[in-house]
């Protein structure tokens, strides 16, 4: 394609003013002698508004701006898995082994291995109709995705005139149509357009994290959409790390979007280290990390977003479930901020730009379980922690976000000092898709499910106003019935709630052992008030060591042999309270 020349006329950090620049809205341009990588974002005139992606020191006006009318788009193909990308998709590894542990500006380097040869299988024969979206081959990418080869969703489709098996490149053509289109292992998609479907289905089937207050209390869906805000140093990055490491998705697309370096490092020394709970293959099999640390250019993490949502789209439409974890959106937003004061535009709230709203809705839309052009079932989950300063949750980005979610899962600061990990406060986190779940639940563990979550949230909310009272007049001024209420939330709070994500037996929870230690807890609960109804002096239950063995099913191998062992010992220390007040 022809490339159009314009020249540099103004130069506001990493916003660039292009004049003369035949150009459309988002197409990528490439600035100045060293060709920064860019995109238009603004149209005036004969004037071109670009952010670009990179440092812009040193550019100066009169320099050329070459554009080829072509939006920002990601490969897609063989090989995204076990990559660590930055914002733009290009491949860091590959980059420190060409330029070393910095990267020079203007540096362009191939998302995926044009050298590498993948072995193809044919999943159709010559002959045989294809439509955009249909599969017709499959690639074993790693030792737990096989990565299916489909038709773009943008060609026209047609019979298979030319298909074998064999060994290539993603740049190859492995299949031939008779529309004269040819199909290749690598797709070319842009990154603010989303992939189309068929059909998106109603939120139906829980994601399972192994976390228990989020399984128990705050569920979220497959296709769902759920904000995790906290102050600094609450656990907001961990949350999000133990649900890559633990949930049940396929597919995990990690976004470090403007967080710290240390933390960023963090999570591309442990990932490539981690061992997938459900396979006993690597982590790093069945994910692909996108790096965009906050002293990077400023205007890669805007689009950092847009590249994890677009790969993870991809991977659905191959029938995969999806989870992308974007930490930051605040970051992400501020970026957003910090590009619009420098086109000049009247702020919002906060000085955010008016736009925050849909932007927003805009990336948290693109989630969902759906009908794919191949029929398959597939789903993005989203899940974006927000960074509200000082942790307040009335800035614009967190009740933005809170409008357009249907899960919230909130991080106290308070909690996470007393040590109670993972610190997510019950009485302010909520979930929407309860109601829509409850029938999954309910087949699946048992039919009491949701009649022991509501029991044990009421019980909670229950403590929560007492404690009002204990702060003024002491807990044993209390009746001994609402002394029995603090002593179960209590023991639900260290037992159930409470999960240590360093002990190889706790740190993930199936549905199966959730279901268990909230039964326990709720049954021996029922004697405990059942006990005081009849007399008996709450102080008496409250000093039984028995309650206390709970915490050791967390921790055991075979937590159901364990679980019968204390439940026995409970009972046994309750007939024997029960016998020397009668």
């Amino acid at each position: 394609m022809k490339a159009k020349e314009g020249k540099i006329y103004r130069v506001s950090g990493p916003v660039v003013i292009a004049e003369g620049l035949d150009a459309n809205m988002y197409d990528v341009v490439y600035v100045g002698e060293e060709e920064l990588i860019g995109e238009v974002i603004q149209i005036n005139g004969d004037k071109a508004t670009i952010q670009v992606y990179e440092d812009t020191s040193g550019l100066k006006p009169g320099e050329r701006v070459i554009t080829y009318n072509q939006p920002l788009t990601v490969e897609l193909g063989p090989g995204i898995m076990q990559s660590i990308y930055d914002g733009i998709q290009r491949p860091l590894e590959v980059m420190k082994s060409l330029q070393g542990d910095f990267i020079k500006r203007g540096a362009r380097v191939n998302a995926l291995d044009r050298k590498k040869k993948w072995k193809f299988k044919p999943l159709v024969k010559k002959g045989a109709y294809v439509e955009p979206g249909s599969i017709v081959g499959e690639v074993k990418e790693t030792e737990l995705i096989v990565h299916k080869i489909m038709v773009p969703p943008d060609y026209k489709g047609g019979k298979v005139v030319e298909i074998k098996e064999g060994e290539y490149t993603v740049e190859d053509v492995v299949a031939k149509l008779d529309s004269g289109e040819e199909i290749k292992m690598m797709q070319i998609w842009p990154i603010r357009k989303p992939r189309p479907y068929k059909e998106k289905l109603p939120p139906k089937v829980p994601l399972i994290t192994g976390m228990r207050i989020l399984d128990a209390l705050f569920p979220i869906a497959k296709g769902g959409t759920a904000a995790i805000p906290g102050p600094f140093g609450s656990g907001k990055t961990v949350t999000q790390q133990s649900l890559a490491k633990y949930s049940d998705a396929q597919v995990i697309v990690y976004i470090g979007c403007g967080e710290r370096g240390n933390e960023m490092t963090e999570v591309l020394v442990e990932f490539p280290e981690l061992i997938d709970p459900n396979s006993g293959k690597a982590l790093m099999n069945r994910t692909t990390l996108i790096a965009n640390t906050s002293n990077m250019p400023v205007a890669a993490r805007e689009s950092s977003i847009y590249t994890g949502i677009t790969i993870a789209e991809y991977y659905r439409d191959m029938g995969y479930d999806v989870a992308l974890m974007a930490d930051s959106t605040s970051r992400w937003a501020e970026a957003m901020r910090e590009i619009s004061s420098r086109l000049e535009e009247i702020p919002g709230e906060e000085g955010y730009p008016a736009r925050l709203a849909s932007k927003l809705a805009e990336f948290y839309e693109r989630a969902g379980r759906v009908v794919t052009l191949n029929e398959n079932v597939g789903s993005v989950t989203i899940i974006g922690a927000v960074s509200p300063p000082g942790g307040d949750f009335s800035e614009p980005v967190t009740q933005n976000t809170l409008r357009i979610v249907k899960v919230f899962w909130a991080l106290d600061a308070k909690l996470a000092r007393r040590k109670h990990f993972p610190a997510i406060n019950w009485l302010q986190s909520y979930s929407l898709y309860k109601d829509t779940l409850q029938e999954w639940f309910n087949e699946n563990t048992s039919k009491d499910w949701n009649e022991k979550v509501s029991k044990a949230m009421s019980i909670l909310q229950e403590e929560e106003k007492l404690q009002e009272i204990v702060q003024l007049v002491g807990s044993d001024a209390l009746p001994d019935k609402e002394q029995g209420i603090l002593f179960i939330a209590k023991l639900l709070r260290e037992f159930f709630l409470q999960q240590n994500a360093f002990d190889e037996n706790d740190a993930y929870s199936s549905v199966e052992k959730t279901y268990l230690l909230l039964s326990l807890i709720l049954d021996k609960g029922e004697k405990v008030m059942e006990l005081i109804d009849k007399g008996v002096k709450a102080q008496h239950i409250v000093s039984m060591k028995s309650f206390s063995r709970i915490a050791e099913i967390r921790y055991a191998k075979d937590y159901k042999k364990k679980a019968q062992e204390v439940s026995k010992e409970i009972d046994k220390e309750l007939e024997e309270i029960e016998k020397s007040f009668m």
